[in-house]
């Protein structure tokens, strides 16, 4: 289970690491300097591919394409180089920006925003009629999602508070309800940021913080941890044809001296547990 690194951009906020099933691709964002990367592990090549507005995060709709998430409640579609507004802007949302999204099985988009000055963040779901519903509001840092395996619950991560929490999920609706604590990191061990759900039903979250991804059971207890050399550790994901490789993000590239070698630098680690597809969104233009 040593990492391995892939990529090294330097990421400032590398992020939202996911697979792309039919390409065979992981993506990645750099939020805080509007880069998008992918890397291919059949020929080991990888690139930066997008330079632009800030995307805190992505899905990739069912056809393909990328579904951008940007500053200012903007939603954008990007293809081939191109790209076409699905959300010009959300009035309460113009002095933040997206941070974190999921879709979920039948195509809506959970999307959480950062805090700004003036009031915490908040949780959003866009359905594929473009219609927006404000979920959840006094967020102290909206952050990683995921699913459990019956799709009768839904995680969710406030990394400012340190907790992971599972609602109630209504899949036919996309409600939640019935928030509870799932788990709460200890002080001084890193905030949890960006997860995923393992194919066994485990939660896998990156430490900010903590230079690890760490594995809890369907109960919220810690399983085991794998160490990274870098501190800020911001996100999973699974991928590869199997879906046996994890994909890791890493942030503070441009302070490596203190964050760590690996600091802002895309790795791979083999867990010796599987994961499985994100859902993919399928957001209309129209």
């Amino acid at each position: 289970m040593e990492p391995e690194l892939i990529a090294d951009y330097r990421c400032e906020i590398g992020e939202n690491p996911l697979w792309h099933p039919v390409e065979q691709r992981v993506y990645w964002t750099d939020i805080a300097t509007g880069r998008l990367f992918r890397y291919d592990p059949r020929t080991g090549r990888h690139e930066q591919f997008y330079q632009g507005e800030s995307v805190g995060g992505f899905t990739f709709q069912a056809d393909g394409a990328l579904l951008l998430f940007l500053q200012r409640g903007a939603v954008k579609l990007w293809r081939d180089g191109k790209t076409e507004t699905v959300i010009e802007e959300i009035p309460d949302e113009r002095e933040s920006r997206f941070n974190d999204v999921i879709a979920d099985p039948e195509g809506r988009v959970f999307c959480g925003t950062m805090p700004t000055k003036a009031r915490p963040g908040r949780l959003y779901r866009l359905d594929p009629d473009r219609r927006l519903t404000k979920l959840l509001d006094g967020i102290g840092c909206s952050n990683g999602m995921g699913f459990t395996l019956d799709r009768k619950r839904m995680y969710y991560t406030d990394s400012h508070k340190r907790e992971i929490y599972i609602f109630a999920y209504d899949q036919k609706t996309g409600t939640l309800a019935n928030q509870r604590l799932f788990v709460r990191t200890p002080e001084g061990e890193g905030v949890p940021d960006g997860m995923t759900v393992d194919a066994e039903g485990h939660v896998w979250t990156a430490k900010w913080g903590g230079w690890c991804i760490v594995r809890y059971s369907p109960e919220g207890k810690e399983e085991r941890r794998v160490e990274f050399p870098a501190s800020a550790v911001s996100s999973i994901t699974f991928g590869g044809k199997d879906y046996s490789d994890a994909y890791v993000t890493t942030a503070n590239g441009h302070k490596k001296e203190t964050e760590g070698a690996g600091a802002g630098a895309l790795f791979r680690v083999r867990l010796g547990v599987k994961g499985l597809p994100e859902f993919p969104s399928r957001i209309g233009l129209s």
